[in-house]
């Protein structure tokens, strides 16, 4: 049997979902190929979806028109913002989700988008001719003919599971690991390597005593991952738990030291430094005598609980003897315990900007097969492919994202320039303009550029729009309006900050750490009337200005910044020198250009072992062949 296609995306993991449903939402014949349809977004460790950086990329995810926000609004059972007690650029929304409902809330978006199909199979084969994908064969022997080709298979490729000695193949518990596929893509040039992750013990929770844990409330405030959400939550809101570790656990944790598969040689690949193993905290921070563990519900109605910060790939009855040394999980039931999984990603220097890769032509990348970790990472370069893999079919310039655009250009910048050494993890720290890149105003930086390539839609352009002219009204207020010490320094006392001396304008007065818009609405008739006007998603507007305000300095300033350096972005090099021929530069910086073959010198800068004394070089040599 053979089908043809535009695009065909390998794999309906968070990459492969937003890949798909953004190709055919611009309008590509799309089919969407996985191996199991009831397991679709399957949330293959944490039931969670954001947390530090990762929440702003949702947001980004969201404004560009893509779903991850949406279905998480729709199957959160507990929402909080992390990092209040720092500056906006660190705010950071998660939501803690129900697994099952979040398979399906995705799979009735991806069976009512037009253009897109779903077919349950296994990819074996990519079809290759002249350098160029034409399409792929599948175990069940059908052949797929297409244009472009989105490889998002996560941990599948030659998947292998462990706990303690014991391995099993698969590329998740309990299901079939993919194989073939790699060597297929490998034989046309194209690296690939091993890297390792693992997942926590899954509790019964009819086995806990929680009257022994720390109740971790939720919020229920207007903040939601989608724009275009603002409902109040859908499901029933849960609390969470936290617990600590203690010596006797670690004590029986190092006890199965030597027949855990990272320390016994049994696992050679890569693993993640940021969210390590439990056996791996406990060897590095000898030192600590207890780390702190996160009860977590794995639904609205189920007894099944994800206990996070315990990822294992011990032998299952060191992980349990240990855990019934913690009081509160004595008598400890589990559903089943943790394990490591190793398999195959591919060099995501490999790779243009657009996710396609250098080799292959109109054969793209997403999510874990580049080596990335995270739902969230893997579901904005999921976005991206999906959209160039469809601009590739259709014509017209690639879509790509600057770092001072959005989280997802740093993450794919930082791929395809620095490569992986480690399961590469977002943080707000990687963003160098990160209070460019707030998650209040992930809408304002990306909608506009997602609906003139025709992803995002009239009616999500109109509310952006409208947003931002609220947004303006608030602050041309606020700048026009002067204020008079008497009638505002009574208040000025009563909220602690400094009275006026003389008059200001209130923008001046709002800047103040102490103050907000709301407080001084209620004193100033005519500024609540502006607010008044609001009359969709005013809470939204006012955090958003009153931001603006006090951060507009950080702003300016970090916009400055950014343009100075967009310059070297704007000066293009691809193709013009044999940086191995060039005895100026630095041995490793004629390595690391050759390989990387940068599009700018903005990129080249970016590149590790290429110095600013190599950029130099290039900077005269570029001007040098402009002339």
């Amino acid at each position: 049997m053979e089908f043809n296609y535009d695009i065909v995306v390998i794999g309906a993991g968070h990459a492969g979902c937003e890949a798909a449903a953004a190709a055919a939402n611009l309008g590509s014949k799309t089919c969407l190929i996985t191996m199991d349809m009831n397991k679709i977004a399957q949330m293959s460790c944490n039931p969670a979806v954001g947390g530090i950086a990762k929440g702003q990329i949702v947001r980004e995810i969201d404004a560009m028109g893509g779903f991850m926000g949406i279905v998480t609004d729709k199957t959160a059972i507990q929402f909080r913002i992390l990092n209040r007690s720092k500056g906006p650029a660190m705010w950071s929304p998660r939501a803690q989700c129900d697994r099952g409902k979040f398979i399906w809330a995705w799979r009735e978006v991806l069976e009512n988008t037009p253009n897109l199909h779903i077919w349950q199979d296994t990819v074996e084969e990519l079809l290759v001719e002249n350098g160029e994908v034409v399409g792929l064969k599948t175990v069940w022997g059908v052949t797929f003919h297409c244009k472009c080709v989105i490889l998002t298979a996560g941990t599948f490729l030659n998947g292998l599971m462990h706990i303690g000695r014991k391995m099993v193949p698969g590329g998740r518990i309990a299901e079939p690991a993919s194989y073939r596929l790699t060597e297929s893509i490998a034989q046309h040039g194209i690296s690939f390597a091993r890297m390792k992750t693992g997942t926590p013990v899954r509790i019964d929770g009819r086995s806990v005593h929680f009257e022994d844990l720390e109740i971790q409330e939720g919020e229920n405030d207007f903040h939601k991952f989608s724009f275009l959400d603002t409902s109040t939550r859908h499901l029933k809101q849960l609390t969470c738990w936290t617990v600590n570790t203690n010596e006797e656990v670690h004590e029986i944790l190092k006890s199965g030291l030597a027949d855990s598969p990272l320390y016994n040689g049994q696992i050679q690949s890569i693993g993640p430094r940021y969210c390590p193993s439990i056996e791996t905290k406990i060897v590095t921070f000898a030192d600590k005598d207890h780390h702190q563990l996160f009860l977590e519900p794995e639904g609205e109605t189920t007894n099944e609980l994800y206990l996070n910060g315990f990822s294992s790939s011990l032998p299952m009855e060191t992980q349990i003897s240990a855990l019934k040394k913690i009081p509160a999980f004595r008598d400890i039931v589990v559903y089943r315990p943790g394990y490591a999984i190793e398999y195959d990603y591919f060099d995501p220097t490999q790779l243009h900007h657009s996710l396609e890769s250098k080799i292959i032509k109109n054969l793209f990348f997403a999510g874990q097969v580049n080596g990335t970790t995270g739902y969230e990472e893997a579901a904005g370069q999921g976005l991206l492919a999906g959209i160039n893999a469809h601009i590739n079919c259709h014509g017209g310039d690639p879509v790509t994202l600057c770092r001072d655009e959005a989280y997802i250009g740093v993450l794919i910048d930082d791929l395809v320039t620095k490569g992986v050494d480690e399961p590469y993890r977002m943080f707000t720290s990687r963003a160098e303009y990160r209070i460019l890149l707030r998650m209040d105003d992930a809408d304002m930086r990306l909608t506009p550029k997602a609906y003139k390539i025709g992803l995002a839609t009239q009616h999500r352009y109109e509310l952006m729009f409208s947003k931002k002219k609220q947004i303006d009204r608030i602050l041309a207020f606020a700048k026009d309006y002067s204020v008079k010490p008497d009638a505002i320094n009574p208040i000025l006392e009563q909220l602690s900050t400094t009275p006026l001396r003389h008059g200001c304008k209130l923008l001046d007065l709002i800047i103040r750490p102490q103050i907000t818009i709301e407080q001084m609405a209620e004193q100033i008739p005519s500024f609540q009337e502006v607010l008044e006007q609001i009359t969709d998603r005013k809470e939204e507007i006012v955090e958003a200005a009153e931001i603006q305000i006090k951060y507009n300095g950080y702003i300016e300033r970090e916009k400055l910044i950014a343009e100075k350096v967009s310059r070297l972005d704007n000066i293009k090099i691809q193709g013009k020198f044999d940086y191995n021929s060039l005895q100026s530069l630095s041995t490793e910086a004629r390595q690391k250009l050759t390989k990387i073959d940068p599009v700018t010198i903005g990129q080249a800068s970016r590149i590790p072992g290429v110095s600013p004394s190599d950029i130099n070089v290039l900077l005269v040599l570029a001007q040098g062949s402009s002339r």
